[in-house]
């Protein structure tokens, strides 16, 4: 047995405490730190080779390791920029140089330049969208952008090109014999009963006006004799609501005719046999719109919605984002748009990312390849806005670690005094 050999054992057990002391102070500093996984000392003996009679004491060496896989408990904000995941998967963000890596530090505001970037400096990053949504790069961070509240996503004015529209008519609706008497006539009686359903859609021009539209439904006799699928015929008629009439209490007689007229045909059971195209064509505001129809006659009731694309020229004001990560910017007048997709990122093995200043992660050979994709889709979490996800500090556990440490480096260095007091026996043998 070799005294010193005792004392480097002892030294080597300060060591560790002081190395596991120093993860209890790490955690208890970052203990309100947003999105910050707890890190812990894992001990490891170290053995020398020793005889039967004559044993050599080893020593001990410490771990670190990080619970990255553990969720922290998720508290919600009064901040729409705040972002929380729930599940498995990292924020993609970007710092000034302009190296990607992963956090799940999601408190995110506006910064001047209008990209959201958290406490740490780290900008969020995700995938514009385009004329349809985006698709993720499975394997790399190739096409991802910073995440713009404002800037760039500026909308302009586009035109209605198509649109849809879904309804029922009655089909105890009277039928009205009299062309005359039918909307398309545009006379200057009111055509309109209880048997005429009239709808109104918006939509917008070239330099994105509100241009609307009012539609007219109309039972009208089925041919004679019965065809097969023509056992009810109706009549819609569209007209430009900007040329109803003036004076009176109907809006009947329009300056203009019909800009679209069809003829609609429904079967025995109510199901609409005819083409399901209609062609709105307005040359006083130049729009062309195709209109499809989704009709059915059946119950005791009315009913229509429509909708289509274009939009308005107006301002962004704010954005909201869903829970697949989907960001819509917000617009004055209440509509919104989709302009971004923020993606989530993750690896086989969470707890063996290299941790970086900034509370954020990068892969490495350990951890596995970094693996991209939208949440709520294959193994991701979901995002939820307005809300933080917390350190998964354990204070109370940390404090009752920091006694241990104590009590064991207390421990630890009284074998290195016993040991300092037996050299010192040994030396005044020699006196």
């Amino acid at each position: 047995m070799s005294i010193f050999g005792s004392m480097k054992t002892a030294v080597s057990g300060m060591n560790a405490q002081a190395n596991r002391l120093s993860t209890v102070s790490d955690n208890i500093a970052n203990v309100n730190t947003t999105g910050y996984k707890a890190v812990s000392t894992a001990f490891s003996s170290l053995v020398l080779p020793s005889t039967s009679g004559n044993y050599s004491s080893g020593g001990v060496t410490t771990t670190v390791r990080q619970a990255v896989s553990d969720q922290g408990d998720i508290s919600y904000t009064t901040s729409g920029y705040d972002l929380a995941i729930s599940g498995d998967g990292f924020f993609i963000v970007q710092g000034a140089d302009g190296v990607p890596v992963l956090t799940r530090a999601g408190d995110f505001t506006k910064d001047d330049n209008g990209n959201l970037v958290n406490s740490a400096g780290f900008t969020l990053m995700g995938y514009p969208w385009g004329a349809s949504a985006p698709a993720v790069v499975v394997n790399g961070f190739d096409g991802l952008v910073p995440i713009n509240v404002l800037g760039d996503q500026k909308l302009e004015a586009i035109a209605t090109s198509s649109g849809t529209w879904t309804g029922n008519l009655k089909p105890g609706a009277t039928v009205v014999t009299d062309p005359d008497t039918w909307p398309s006539a545009n006379a200057a009686v009111d055509p309109t009963t209880t048997n005429t359903q009239k709808y109104s859609m918006v939509t917008y021009d070239k330099l994105g006006s509100k241009v609307m539209y009012d539609i007219y439904f109309t039972k009208v006799p089925a041919p004679t004799p019965t065809v097969p699928g023509q056992e009810y015929q109706w009549e819609m008629a569209v007209f430009r609501n900007a040329d109803k009439a003036t004076t009176g209490t109907s809006s009947f007689p329009y300056s203009s005719g019909p800009v679209a007229t069809k003829t609609i045909f429904f079967d025995d059971k109510g199901k609409m046999t005819s083409t399901a195209n209609s062609t709105i064509t307005d040359p006083a505001t130049g729009l062309t719109i195709d209109l499809n129809l989704d009709l059915s006659q059946v119950g005791d009731n009315f009913s229509g919605t429509g909708n289509v694309d274009g939009q308005g020229a107006n301002s962004p004001v704010d954005i909201t984002i869903d829970a697949d990560g989907i960001v819509y910017s917000k617009y004055d007048d209440g509509s919104t748009k989709p302009v971004f997709q923020i993606p989530l990122a993750n690896v086989p093995s969470p707890d063996l990312l290299t941790l970086m200043t900034g509370n954020v992660y990068s892969a490495n050979g350990r951890s596995g390849v970094t693996v991209t994709g939208f949440p709520q889709t294959s193994g991701f979490g979901k995002i939820q806005a307005g809300a933080l996800e917390g350190s998964n500090v354990d204070l109370a556990g940390e404090l009752t670690e920091m006694i241990e440490s104590q009590r064991s480096y207390t421990a630890n260095s009284k074998v290195f005094q016993t040991g300092s007091d037996l050299m010192d026996v040994l030396v005044n043998l020699k006196r």
